[in-house]
């Protein structure tokens, strides 16, 4: 914890976080935002002769799409949902009373239809499913979103609002599983041009309660999840800044992703956590850019 918050003051003494008094959730500096953008371009070079069609979405989606994804089922303790006011004139004079006096004045808020995006692919399955079915070649589509988890923490890389850069593969379990691999090792490659040491291992995502416990053990024991992890603020337990996930059909069955030929199809995503890979930049290289290694400068800014 001690390096986790000290590595956390520093880059708020340097001012490429800035402090908002929550835990995990911070503004960010032009030069951190550069880094970020500079890091994306690096993406762009690498992954844009695939093709992949591009969609941005907002940092909330249909709370139906959600309901319906089954996130509330695995992980519910991170989920965040959007709340409004939707109550009368005297409702409205209540509530300011609350305030006046320090009470809870959130209890009369009702849930609104926006919840905030826990991934970035979780809008796109239901999108490609309106369209019909995939072409014979299968999809590729390139996202970036700011996401949001409910896990308030003093280490600056696990933040509450962040963004995260995917890649999303459906298709034959053969194509996508070939499209992970590919990444897993352009991946370690990329790192490798701007100066980060990093190790690939197999990871699960952390599923709620005791059920969850054996959702962990399939994940695992069918590769089903891999992470590249570089260390930040612990060399014992080194920070997961990409994931390389297969879904198998899950996902083509829940929403009803069909093939040419009518077969369900499988679905493969990689994910970048951009500001993860910014402090990771930040923690090996040192807090001010001009003095990052001259080959690091030349990868990300030319």
């Amino acid at each position: 914890m001690d390096m986790q918050t000290s590595f956390l003051d520093r880059l708020f003494e340097a001012g490429l976080l800035i402090d908002t008094g929550i835990d995990g959730l911070y503004g960010r500096s032009g030069q951190f935002e550069e880094v970020i953008a500079a890091f994306e371009r690096l993406i762009d070079k690498v992954g844009g002769a695939d093709g992949a069609e591009a969609m941005r979405f907002p940092p909330g989606m249909n709370r139906a799409f959600f309901e319906k994804s089954g996130y509330m089922k695995s992980f519910p303790q991170l989920a965040g949902t959007v709340h409004s006011f939707c109550g009368s004139e005297l409702d409205h004079v209540s509530l300011l009373q609350c305030m006046e006096v320090g009470e809870d004045w959130t209890k009369g808020q009702e849930a609104t239809d926006i919840v905030l995006t826990p991934a970035a692919c979780y809008p796109l399955y239901p999108t490609i499913a309106k369209r019909g079915n995939l072409p014979k070649t299968g999809g590729l589509f390139d996202l970036q979103s700011y996401c949001f988890r409910h896990e308030p923490s003093k280490d600056p890389a696990r933040q509450q609002l962040f963004r995260m850069r995917e890649y999303i593969c459906m298709g034959t379990e053969q194509h996508v599983t070939d499209f992970r691999q590919r990444w897993m090792d352009r991946g370690v490659e990329m790192m490798k041009t701007v100066g980060l040491d990093v190790t690939i291992d197999i990871a699960n995502d952390p599923f709620f309660g005791r059920a969850g416990k054996m959702l962990v053990n399939n994940q695992r024991d069918q590769n089903l999840k891999f992470e590249l992890l570089i260390p930040i603020t612990s060399t014992a337990n080194p920070t997961a800044c990409m994931s390389f996930n297969y879904h198998q059909d899950a996902f083509g069955t829940k929403w009803g992703l069909n093939l040419e030929d009518g077969s369900v199809a499988h679905t493969a995503c990689v994910g970048f956590g951009l500001e993860r890979i910014a402090l990771a930049l930040f923690h090996h290289h040192g807090l001010d850019v001009k003095e990052w290694p001259a080959s690091v400068r030349k990868t990300l800014w030319g």
